[in-house]
């Protein structure tokens, strides 16, 4: 099955991702179809992307051999619910990237046995560059896993997790990550600004730093903290601002920060999947 037919549930910005990054990759267009219910959504869709949309959820699931559920997941448990049917005749494999609810819940609104993939996508998934983490349900072969994978892959990296609660730091760590990330660079910009840099030479030496980092991060086999030490000389400028963060307590923050996310994603989780 190098090609399967793929169904789009929701046509927002992550579907589109997935739908631009697959084309990119060399995915044929007529293998795909998105199902949005807005009108000018579908437009959009089908002038960006050149592909088939349809109003018609059950319309674009009967088309599918891989089902991705994008949508929100506030309504997610009504469109399963209203595809079930479908789903059930036809058999596919189902990957949803509505955040936080849980794989046995959107499997019981299916009508059980489903074969079944969640993945905790992030927003650079939008550049090509995300990183997802994915669990799969026991009824999912090794076919289906590889090409889940491949699929994810044409946004960005995958990480495979073989317990499905270990979604919920994924989220903390890397689907809200960038926001934390985003944040440090907002307040490095405007501290440049403060101490007399021009906004746009702030925000080039922030944002092009850290790319740097992360680059270095990536390709070095070192530990991150080594890479910190080498960068960090005794009585330098980077060691008085290390001891800075040291002092009030920034690992305390962060992780505090990242605690508060994952126990979010749990009562998300425990709020949309109840009866």
């Amino acid at each position: 099955m190098a090609h399967p037919d793929i169904a789009f549930i929701g046509a927002g910005n992550m579907a589109q991702a997935i739908i631009g990054g697959l084309i990119a990759d060399g995915y044929p267009r007529e293998r795909l179809i998105a199902a949005e219910p807005q009108p000018d959504q579908r437009e959009s869709v089908e002038d960006r992307h050149g592909i088939r949309t349809v109003a018609d959820n059950r319309a674009a699931v009967d088309n599918g051999q891989v089902v991705i559920l994008a949508v929100k997941p506030q309504i997610l448990r009504a469109v399963c619910q209203a595809i079930g049917p479908s789903v059930q005749a036809g058999h596919p494999l189902v990957i949803s990237v509505a955040a936080g609810v849980c794989a046995r819940d959107i499997s019981r609104w299916l009508g059980n046995h489903v074969a079944l993939i969640r993945v905790m996508p992030n927003s650079p998934a939008l550049i090509g560059a995300g990183v997802a983490g994915m669990f799969a349900n026991d009824l999912v072969d090794t076919a289906q896993r590889a090409l889940a994978e491949r699929l994810m892959r044409a946004v960005g990296s995958v990480v495979w997790l073989e317990d499905e609660a270990l979604l919920d730091p994924v989220t903390a760590i890397s689907g809200s990550g960038p926001a934390y990330f985003f944040l440090l660079m907002e307040i490095m910009v405007e501290v440049g600004a403060e101490m007399g840099l021009s906004r746009d030479a702030a925000r080039k030496l922030t944002t092009e730093t850290a790319l740097g980092a992360a680059k270095m991060a990536l390709l070095s086999e070192r530990d991150l903290a080594v890479l910190r030490q080498q960068v960090t000389s005794p009585g330098g400028t980077t060691e008085a601002a290390i001891r800075t963060f040291e002092r009030e307590d920034l690992r305390g923050i962060v992780r505090a920060a990242l605690v508060a996310a994952r126990d979010r994603g749990i009562e998300i989780a425990d709020t949309f999947g109840s009866d």
